[in-house]
């Protein structure tokens, strides 16, 4: 994520040709994967980060007069909810804040805090970083026609207090009439309003959420069965791993081997940043 505080930036990825420009007050947010390049014209020549750093480390602050002035973000999401979040954007999505928009507050924020040094400045920098991506990421899907549908559905009045229920309460023994009555709609109506806006039922799109969590939690390996299977909603581990093998066909702990030992178990991946 890259949020432009001062001057013109350009950014593209494999062609020069085609750069993206970016003003103060822009910030865009890249996909993990293929390189991306950040230059102060179209088409310069980019050096590593680490280059670039050591030839410019005695350079005066960057918030002298007419210079190129950024904040750079990366973010590695791992695991199903991070992916799906991931998978729903762009390769690289670019948003211009309006004076009334919460980014741009959030960049005016952003850029007081570099303009001079204080204790616990990083801190503040990581912080309105993350609330810039989280804002970034709201306003694609806002803006977007191909949002995810949980995202489309979460807007309705009908369906919102429902799925933040379960998005928020996994653990909890949800039933279709408890559902029905957080979104104040009767069973049928709830059941059918909820089918016709994910395709999905409202205990199928559950089990679906949970066995997403579970997935992360055995990736992650520091909790137990037995408290996987509390966190995801299952009086038991039997009852967790009965469920997790219907869904995907082999008990947790092996699926959780297999994923461990695999070469192609997902790995950290390194975003590389070019910048002139």
């Amino acid at each position: 994520m890259h949020a432009v505080i001062q001057g013109r930036l350009w950014l593209w990825l494999d062609d020069p040709r085609s750069p993206l420009e970016l003003a103060p007050g822009d910030v865009a947010l890249v996909r993990g994967g293929p390189d991306h390049f950040i230059a102060h014209k179209p088409n310069a020549a980019c050096l590593p980060p680490e280059q670039f750093q050591a030839r410019h480390a005695d350079d005066e602050r960057a918030s002298a007069h007419g210079a190129n002035v950024f904040l750079c973000g990366a973010y590695v999401l791992s695991g199903d909810v991070g992916r799906g979040l991931l998978e729903a954007l762009p390769p690289i999505l670019s948003l211009s804040a309006a004076a009334d928009d919460p980014l741009h507050d959030v960049i005016g924020l952003l850029s007081s805090e570099l303009a001079a040094s204080a204790p616990g400045q990083q801190t503040v920098l990581d912080r309105l970083l993350d609330v810039l991506l989280v804002l970034a990421i709201r306003a694609c899907f806002q803006r977007s026609e191909h949002a995810p549908r949980w995202y489309q559905a979460s807007a309705d009045p009908r369906l919102g207090p429902a799925l933040s229920a379960m998005h928020a309460d996994a653990a909890r023994a949800w039933t279709v009439p408890e559902l029905a009555a957080v979104s104040g709609l009767s069973r049928a109506a709830f059941a059918r309003i909820f089918q016709l806006a994910l395709s999905q039922a409202p205990m199928q799109y559950l089990t679906e959420w949970r066995m997403t969590l579970a997935r992360d939690h055995l990736r992650a390996g520091e909790l137990t069965l037995a408290q996987i299977g509390a966190r995801t909603g299952y009086a038991s581990p039997y009852a967790f791993a009965a469920a997790f093998r219907r869904h995907h066909g082999v008990p947790p702990g092996q699926w959780r081997q297999r994923e461990m030992t695999s070469p192609f178990a997902e790995q950290a991946a390194e975003d590389r940043i070019h910048a002139t």
